[in-house]
């Protein structure tokens, strides 16, 4: 499970930022019947769902790409090579793009609690550190520290837990993170790191659209069909051919995100849908359905997925051809579960509703008048008490995050005709 993200000099972040889904102290009646939101772990309580709310170029949508990027450079830095040039953008006001880019996370693997960190330029990898609590004690694995000198041994410093660690760091270029390096050569904590990231983190749908068809099977479908039903969905009945093996990963540009999932899947299968109205007609499922049809079935494929085996996923604007009850069903199937979480921006404000949601699974970006991303939780409103109508005040401007848009008469008479005065048009 995700404690805790840190992330600073990433496109809109210019100063960290942090997502915290360590549940605070909420005494309320109201926030104690909210129990299946947040789970027990270890010392303390953790958040099963989070929020990010905020107006159009706020940066939301930026702390979601922020960290599909920093967890792509944990799976798919070893591969990079001397040309190879990171695929994100620092801060650009300021002296901001001479500064490291940095991410950190904290998070339970295998019940024990571990910080990873690591700093870049465009370029280059600055720092790297990961550190781990085994006896509830925080003990350095490693830290590296390419600014220190040309040698490995003034860059690295290391502990007993990793396996003759320097034969990693002599493989391990500016361009790659090490962590990256030690689970491809084999070090067992580096493969655990690795695929905590790897297969725990859903970065989105494309990935586990083309694995959740190859793995496809009969008790698969009916759990889906069942998904589907409660959904409102008529589909009953699916068939799946595989037209050829699929990929363990489609690599696509996480920085726009621009690939469909049923572009790819269409290549590895073919999906017929049959339904009730007449059970012996098929669809072609990525041609003949709806986009909100071939969106929800994926997004259930994911889901099933993801809540069965206690894994994270990201979701930018979660409304996006989707019914508002739709929604409300799908963190019903993550609060429902032992220990899934999910982070997601959206602009849906009928979620905003403190019977359905903590104070402290809210979250609002704000763009600043530097043109930076602010981060800040509803729990930080200490003033603002359950009862109110949090819905209308978000609306209303109360915690900043919304557009500040003048669309009076006399504005839109001047956008439109070049007079404030109606009657006056050319």
């Amino acid at each position: 499970m995700v404690l805790e993200i840190r992330l600073s000099n990433f496109f809109s972040i210019k100063d960290e930022i942090a997502i915290d889904f360590r549940a605070a102290n909420l005494k309320s009646a109201q926030a104690r019947e909210l129990g299946g939101n947040i789970v027990e772990q270890g010392r303390g309580q953790v958040l099963k769902t989070l929020l990010l709310y905020g107006a159009n170029a706020s940066g939301k949508s930026n702390i979601i790409k922020a960290i599909r990027f920093c967890n792509a450079m944990i799976v798919q830095s070893h591969n990079h090579n001397e040309n190879s040039v990171f695929s994100f953008m620092p801060f650009k006001f300021g002296d901001s793009e001479q500064k490291p880019s940095a991410y950190f996370i904290r998070f339970l693997l295998n019940g024990v609690e571990h910080e990873y960190s690591f700093s870049l330029s465009r370029t280059a990898i600055l720092t790297e550190s990961l550190r781990y609590y085994p006896k509830g004690r925080v003990k350095e694995i490693f830290s590296r520290d390419e600014r220190k000198g040309p040698g490995k041994r003034e860059k690295y410093a290391f502990n007993d837990v990793i396996r003759r660690p320097f034969d990693v760091a002599e493989n391990t270029s500016p361009k790659t993170l090490y962590i990256s390096r030690a689970s491809q050569m084999d070090r067992e904590l580096a493969k655990e790191i690795f695929n905590f990231f790897d297969k725990a983190f859903v970065l989105n749908y494309l990935n586990f659209g083309i694995s959740a068809i190859q793995n496809f099977t009969h008790e698969n479908k009916s759990q889906l069909l069942e998904a589907l039903a409660i959904a409102d969905s008529d589909i009953l009945d699916l068939r799946v051919k595989v037209l050829k093996t699929p990929v363990d990963n489609i690599h696509v540009d996480l920085a726009s995100m621009t690939l469909k999932v049923e572009n790819v899947v269409q290549e590895h299968a073919q999906i017929l849908t049959y339904h009730k109205a007449n059970p012996e007609v098929p669809f072609d499922f990525l041609l003949e359905e709806s986009q909100g049809t071939i969106k929800l079935f994926f997004i259930m494929l994911t889901l099933l997925d993801v809540i069965a085996n206690d894994k994270i996923l990201l979701i930018d604007e979660i409304e996006e051809s989707l019914h508002p009850r739709l929604i409300d069903y799908i963190f019903n199937l993550f609060h429902a579960g032992q220990g899934a979480q999910l982070l997601c921006a959206t602009h849906s404000t009928h979620l905003l509703d403190l019977k359905k949601f903590r104070k402290d699974q809210i979250y609002f970006a704000n763009k600043g008048d530097d043109g930076a991303t602010d981060l800040y939780s509803l729990h930080d409103y200490s003033d603002f008490r359950e009862t109110m109508d949090l819905a209308k005040a978000y609306l209303q401007g109360r915690f900043d995050a919304v557009p500040m848009v003048d669309d009076s008469p006399p504005q839109i008479n001047r956008l439109l005709y070049g007079t404030t005065t109606p009657g006056s048009q050319r």
